[in-house]
């Protein structure tokens, strides 16, 4: 196969992309609105948002939007044009979710433990999808993607070692068994990116 041929074959579409963001934000907006129920926190910029959030009074949607603005500037240098678009709608579509899905359904019980497995779950499988796409959700993402791509380090336990140490800060805001269960949390999140996204194992189609 030529590297003509090699490149038609990685390229998604237009609509194959907007379709993978709908999807990946609504999955990781279910997992984030059962972490909000829960009392339960994340890693990278929607753990900041997180703790913007409980020690301020602001709303997600509000927070994740804003922290992610100066992180645009490193994504623009570093990993082009198309990439930086991409992470701005999903950002924008992200803060949509948390926004407006409370409308559409509601978790009538949370049990904290399962809200830190399902949701790291769904929030480690709306990155995929993400990723997979060209995108991220901003902020930690672009320096991981970053040193992914550069360096070959994988993605996955880089963002689970940065996302231990910004849930450990939450000690500071929650209590220390809702702490644990985010760790619990962001460890599930990032063994599902750890071992479904590395370098050169996808191929679009």
């Amino acid at each position: 196969m030529s590297e003509d041929d090699q490149q038609r074959i990685s390229e998604h579409g237009l609509h194959e992309d907007a379709q993978a963001f709908v999807i990946g934000t609504v999955f990781v907006g279910l997992g984030v609105l059962m972490y909000e129920q829960a009392g339960l926190l994340t890693g990278g910029t929607a753990g900041l948002a997180f703790l913007w959030v409980y020690g301020g009074g602001i709303s997600f949607s509000v927070a994740f939007f804003l922290i992610n603005l100066p992180f645009y500037v490193f994504a623009w240098r570093r990993m082009g044009a198309v990439f930086t678009l991409k992470t701005f709608a999903a950002v924008t579509l992200l803060s949509m979710m948390v926004r407006y899905l409370p409308m559409l359904i509601g978790f009538e019980r949370v049990v904290p433990a399962g809200a830190a497995i399902i949701g790291g779950m769904l929030i480690g499988t709306g990155m995929l999808i993400l990723f997979r796409h060209r995108g991220s959700l901003g902020g930690l993402n672009i320096a991981v993607l970053y040193l992914q791509d550069r360096f070959g380090l994988s993605a996955g336990k880089i963002q689970l070692v940065l996302d231990s140490l910004i849930v450990l800060v939450a000690l500071l805001v929650a209590e220390a068994d809702k702490v644990a269960l985010s760790v619990l949390g962001a460890v599930v999140l990032n063994l599902t990116l750890a071992i479904n996204h590395r370098a050169g194992r996808y191929r679009a189609l």
